[in-house]
């Protein structure tokens, strides 16, 4: 059996906590933009939306039926219905022009105004049209059944009232919201608009997918891998492309992002990793190159770039370029930063408790993100790792759920124990 190793950390390292801290501090919510409803979901509404009408407008039928005075039909049983006059039929959208009177009721449909003078409604099924009427001739109709009034009869303002605020600011839009807002006459909504994310990714020995291999090269997957994680994090991904080790075009580059929210990138900020990443960097603003205390991602830049010409300052993180890595760091730093510019309110993915079922080893007291699958057993959860843990290893990503965490202080994590694991795949909203 393999020993396992389990060294401390050297105290110069950060926590993931302390980095992502001190990496939110830079980021503010954005400014509101107009938008269609449609077009908002996900996003959050950036002022308070007050009505400007009743909802509903006017005293509707809740029923296909009768409207009609229920102290006409006080008596009425099975046996021996009440008669009432038909003095008209309302359909949905049509204001009645008449009202009812002792011993009248008008046909009805859902939705429809009540006429004046009705107090109530009875639905077809509790009188004598359901008895197979031609109700083109029907001239009186029988009610089998005595009703409360109001019965069957949605109030005007009974859901919302002139001048209510309806939904506040900070709300997340989903498909009710676009309903609501709809609802009130809005076609348009004031929300946080969405960041625009510069993506780089670095490397001579990296080619476009879609292109013949090479020898010594590799397809670049980070730049898709943060390309899609922008768009499900609900940002918008400025491409850049490959960026070669030449120390001209990384400024040129560098230079173009600058005119986004903020500039990820990946590869070059290892110790290991050539100077000319951290000398196209470091001569655009003030950049800190850290290392965190976790595995994958140890690895870490975060700084501002400055542009005098455009009088602004964007943030940059810089991102580990092993694939693994680069998609754990994004989930750690990117994400929530990205979150907090949209003005969302929690930035962390949910988290569950499950039962490890094989082991998760930690050989030098950094923390742990270990890839797992998890199974749902009759309300408990189980979770597997999902194959390597090595940080080039992207398959094991593909198949996992989510991040199973085993402490820095923790040597091993065994089956049977229980880990808190990181949900890929919830939506942040569930916390």
């Amino acid at each position: 059996m393999t020993e396992h190793v389990h060294r401390h950390h050297h105290a110069d390292m950060l926590s993931v906590e302390e980095a992502r801290d001190r990496i939110l501090q830079a980021f503010e919510t954005l400014e509101p933009a107009c938008m269609n409803i449609t077009d908002s979901i996900g996003l959050v509404i950036s002022e308070d939306v007050y009505s400007s009408i009743n909802i509903p407008p006017l005293d509707n039928s809740g029923m296909d039926g009768y409207a009609l005075r229920s102290e006409d039909v006080q008596s009425a049983t099975l046996a021996n219905p009440v008669s009432l006059r038909i003095v008209g039929t309302v359909p949905a959208g049509h204001l009645p022009d008449f009202a009812i009177e002792a011993g009248e009721a008008a046909r009805i449909m859902t939705g429809a105004a009540i006429p004046g003078g009705a107090n109530s409604v009875v639905p077809f099924e509790e009188t004598t049209e359901s008895e197979g009427f031609d109700r083109s001739e029907l001239r009186d109709i029988g009610i089998r059944t005595p009703v409360k009034r109001g019965s069957d009869i949605r109030l005007a303002g009974g859901d919302v009232t002139v001048d209510q605020k309806v939904l506040q600011a900070g709300t997340l839009i989903n498909p009710s919201t676009i309903a609501v807002l709809a609802s009130l006459g809005r076609d348009t909504i004031n929300v946080y608009r969405k960041p625009e994310v510069a993506i780089l990714s670095t490397g001579d020995e990296l080619i476009e997918p879609g292109l013949s291999s090479e020898p010594g090269k590799i397809y670049d997957s980070n730049t898709s891998g943060l390309i899609a994680s922008v768009i499900a994090a609900g940002g918008i991904p400025k491409p850049f492309g490959i960026v070669r080790d030449n120390l001209s075009q990384l400024e040129k580059k560098i230079s173009e992002a600058m005119n986004s929210d903020l500039v990820v990138t990946s590869a070059g900020v290892s110790k290991g990793d050539y100077d000319v990443v951290k000398d196209a960097l470091a001569s655009r603003g003030i950049l800190n190159f850290w290392s965190i205390r976790m595995r994958p991602a140890k690895p870490l830049a975060f700084g501002v770039l400055n542009d005098e010409k455009l009088a602004k300052v964007t943030p940059l993180i810089g991102l580990p370029g092993n694939p693994v890595s680069s998609m754990v760091a994004f989930e750690q730093f990117c994400r929530p930063a990205i979150r907090k510019m949209l003005g969302k309110k929690s930035s962390l993915r949910p988290t569950i408790k499950a039962t490890l079922t094989d082991h998760i080893y930690n050989h030098d007291g950094r923390r742990v993100y270990a890839r797992v699958k998890i199974v749902n057993e009759a309300g408990s959860y189980t979770a597997t790792t999902s194959g390597s843990q090595e940080s080039n290893i992207l398959t094991s990503m593909a198949y996992a759920d989510g991040l199973a965490i085993c402490p820095e202080d923790v040597p091993v994590k065994g089956p049977g124990e229980s880990v808190t694991v990181i949900m890929l795949n919830w939506p942040e909203e569930m916390i």
